[in-house]
């Protein structure tokens, strides 16, 4: 690793920490020639999960969209920012854990349901109205009746 000061490529690591996920590497180098200290992060590098849409659009997964989502369906429910933000880590980690990065738009959909079904079902009804399309009345009750 090349040093920050002096651009000398002899750094040695004098301390080393993973993240609470162990998803990232804290290291702590010293330039052997001008003896400053400084921290470099490592982390596994991985493809984009790649959402196919609706319409066979293909977009990249954005964790901040799909909070969004989450948190207009839980407006004035006793499910918080953390916890929408938990959901959001689960479902990007289910989804990492596949065998492929494209996922279907509904795959996303159906994994943050499941979350909130168990959470809070007036946020669940929410959610699935809008991500399920109900086009009339008998759809959202029998979903209704579903989770009743």
């Amino acid at each position: 690793m090349r040093c920050l000061f002096c651009n000398k490529y002899d750094t040695d690591v004098v301390e080393t920490r993973t993240s609470e996920e162990s998803s990232v590497v804290r290291r702590r180098r010293e330039c052997s020639e001008c003896l400053r200290r400084f921290t470099t992060y490592e982390r596994v590098e991985q493809l984009p999960i790649m959402v196919v849409k609706r319409d066979g659009r293909h977009e990249r997964f954005d964790r901040n969209k799909l909070l969004q989502g989450i948190l207009k369906s839980t407006e004035k429910t006793k499910i918080n920012l953390e916890v929408a933000e938990d959901i959001v880590s689960k479902v990007e980690t289910s989804l990492k854990q596949e065998d492929t990065n494209e996922v279907d738009s509904q795959r996303i959909g159906v994994l943050v349901a499941d979350h909130l079904k168990k959470i809070d079902k007036v946020a669940y009804i929410r959610f699935a109205s809008v991500f399920r399309r109900f086009v009339d009345v008998e759809e959202f009750t029998q979903e209704l009746r579903a989770i009743a």
